[in-house]
């Protein structure tokens, strides 16, 4: 048998996740870079989204699930006129008002985030990672089918309009694991009357990890040991410490 390569490293690992650059092409990079033999990331972002990526190394690939399980925040950029099919700029435009188009009032935004808070229900998009039949969405939409999917439950704690120039506004969401928000972006256009799609989105927490504490990849690589990158299970903060320790006992 094949002797498995890199060390045996326990810890999280923050990454600034850079756009443009999949969820686990960052993830080998980060487990290639500190040479650690197991790691696993913990909610993908889509290729062209930034922000906070959270690497698990070895027995801290054990807590990844209740990571995914964790509320979420982003900043979102919204541009007002046009919907696509996918819900963000990577999709093909199916609704452009063109010179139709008249910016909403800034209060009228505010009154419509409002209307999202707390329980809502969302309907997954096609180009969401949701199995139908052992088979991502995504793969029947490339195909140009359309699957009917049931609307889930989700959580918006709180929103907020950080900018707005008539045509582009930027949100802060503070949400429940779950939340699309390229999908939340097209319902937000919907309730307007004006249509939107997502045209950036940063993620900046992830239960209590934060972005402000995360390492670029240039970063990482410039550390004279790239191993201090890597936040040893015994400093994660509780509950995530109290379940290394409890999976790792289990396992012994």
């Amino acid at each position: 048998m094949r002797k498995r390569r890199g060390q045996i490293i326990d810890g999280v690992v923050l990454i600034d996740k850079p756009a443009e650059c999949s969820s686990n092409h960052a993830l080998q990079r980060v487990k290639r870079l500190i040479d650690a033999q197991k790691a696993g990331h913990t909610g993908t972002l889509d290729p062209f989204a930034t922000g906070l990526l959270i690497c698990c190394l070895g027995k801290a690939t054990k807590i990844a699930g209740r990571m995914l399980d964790a509320d979420k925040q982003y900043v979102a950029r919204l541009k007002f006129g046009q919907e696509t099919d996918s819900g963000d700029l990577t999709g093909e435009v199916v609704v452009d008002l063109g010179s139709n188009y008249v910016a909403p009032e800034r209060s009228a935004i505010e009154a419509t985030l409002k209307q999202f808070l707390g329980t809502i229900e969302q309907v997954p998009p096609m180009t969401s990672a949701l199995k139908h039949k052992g088979k991502p969405m995504y793969f029947y939409a490339r195909q140009g089918i359309e699957i009917e999917r049931p609307p889930r439950q989700i959580q918006i704690h709180e929103m907020s309009l950080l900018e707005y120039d008539g045509t582009v506004a930027t949100i802060s969401v503070d949400c429940s694991k779950g939340t699309y928000i390229r999908t939340l972006a097209q319902d937000i256009g919907r309730a307007l009357g004006v249509h939107a799609h997502l045209v950036a989105l940063n993620r900046t927490r992830i239960g209590p990890f934060r972005l402000t504490d995360a390492w670029s990849m240039s970063a990482i690589e410039a550390l004279p040991n790239v191993q201090d990158a890597v936040l040893a299970t015994h400093t994660l903060p509780e509950p995530y410490r109290l379940e290394v320790i409890s999976q790792s006992l289990s396992d012994s």
